[in-house]
């Protein structure tokens, strides 16, 4: 992954001790070729690494920032992601596309309602 990420995409840390290397298509879910895919992750800080698994974040292809309707703006603030407004964290490699991809299908809490079904 270091080939690919070098800082957090939100918050810019780009110290190696304070960064989880994040996957992007969860190890539980991915092949063993997957887990060990450099693309299936991002480096981020553990607060922002623990709003993507959860899907209260994501990353559109083009690198935008997506925000769950369902997450509490006031805490995704105090994490370090601004909220009020758009924000493009940069380039998505080619490879990290189809995870993120995956990632907004099976993992981004789109609603409340879509979750229930």
């Amino acid at each position: 992954m270091s080939n690919v990420e070098r800082k957090c995409r939100i918050t810019g840390v780009s110290n190696p001790e304070h960064l989880r290397a994040s996957h992007c298509k969860p190890w539980r879910d991915s092949s063993n070729e997957e887990r060990l895919d450099g693309e299936n992750g991002l480096l981020l800080t553990p607060s922002i690494d623990h709003l993507f698994d959860r899907g209260f974040i994501g990353f559109e292809r083009s690198g935008a920032l997506l925000i769950s309707p369902v997450a509490d703006r006031k805490s995704l603030e105090r994490m370090g992601v601004r909220t009020g407004a758009r924000l493009n964290v940069g380039t998505v490699a080619e490879g990290q596309r189809r995870y993120l991809d995956w990632h907004q299908e099976y993992v981004f809490l789109q609603s409340r309602l879509s979750r229930e079904r």
